[in-house]
């Protein structure tokens, strides 16, 4: 084995122990110690976060609670990235995502709007679906356009940042600027084959989890329903979107088969796999993690231009 691949194969040894430390059965716990992780490594005198309500119009009385990630220096306001949290549906926070918002702060010099939406079990679809529309049209109230917005998200965040824009486009309303999606789960029909050949090399994931999230959130619908399973919507006339994942996840194939679909209907889309990275590989603190935050700047300028 050579050194790299020795290297590689002790990373993603540390990182299956750090993933289980953060993993319980218990669901609360589980939620409890990822914002713990979220909150030691999202922490960055650079950036400031502030807590912010959410209501998608004046009278409404439901409150998201959501929060503003910015870098502490001068910097451009014109644009924002609307980030969904990733969890399985049934896990993560804002704060969880401050590992990925953060680094996306830093490296755009964009604010970055992070949300709770409702978790299942508790809450199954649609009801994250509903409330990440609401911080959509919380977004237009403020005086942001759609083309205004960059839409983002890392595994079911990826999944629900695609089902928002596939949901404004069934309204025929106005689209966001593009999409970055990290690691999305877009087929909870778990139809592709790296279920199986990345089964053994996962550290992160696995096929009872996928299988418990699934049944936490979409238990008693169609999974190849498209805002369920992004994978199999209609996405002509689409924004750009840009994919990153990792080679060594079971998740692979939920975007090269949505990169393929995206070709087939004209989209304008970019794939970058990793190789000997893992799911959502970019929440770690090392050297591919930020070189990643700087390919997604580079798709946002390109496409802000």
């Amino acid at each position: 084995m050579a050194i790299s691949e020795k290297r590689n194969a002790n990373l993603m040894n540390l990182i299956k122990r750090m993933h289980g430390v953060v993993e319980n059965a218990d669901i609360e716990k589980h939620r409890q110690s990822q914002n713990h992780f979220g909150a030691l490594l999202g922490n960055s005198k650079d950036v400031l976060i502030e807590d912010v309500s959410i209501r998608d119009h004046p009278s409404a009385g439901e409150i998201l609670q959501g929060e503003w990630v910015y870098v502490n220096r001068a910097h451009m306001k014109k644009y924002v990235i609307l980030y969904c949290h990733g969890g399985g549906y049934s896990t993560g926070s804002r704060v969880y995502a401050r590992t990925l918002t953060t680094k996306l702060a830093m490296s755009t010099s964009m604010d970055v709007l992070s949300f709770d939406y409702r978790l299942a079990p508790e809450h199954p679809y649609p009801a994250a679906t509903e409330d990440a529309m609401k911080v959509w049209n919380y977004l237009m109230l403020l005086g942001y356009g759609a083309r205004d917005v960059i839409l983002a998200g890392d595994s079911a965040g990826g999944n629900l940042a695609l089902s928002l824009a596939l949901q404004l486009k069934a309204q025929k309303r106005l689209l966001p600027r593009g999409l970055i999606l990290m690691s999305p789960w877009t087929d909870l029909t778990a139809s592709g084959q790296s279920h199986e050949t990345k089964a053994a090399i996962d550290p992160v994931l696995n096929a009872g989890y996928l299988a418990e999230m699934t049944g936490n959130y979409a238990a008693k619908e169609k999974l190849n329903d498209p805002f369920i399973s992004p994978l199999f919507g209609d996405y002509e006339g689409f924004p750009p979107v840009y994919i990153q994942v990792g080679e060594n996840e079971v998740l692979l194939d939920d975007s090269v088969m949505l990169y393929r679909k995206l070709l087939h209907a004209n989209v304008s889309v970019r794939l970058d796999r990793f190789p000997g990275m893992w799911h959502v590989f970019q929440m770690s603190p090392f050297k591919t993690a930020y070189e990643a935050m700087d390919k997604n700047a580079e798709f946002i300028y390109d496409i802000c231009r």
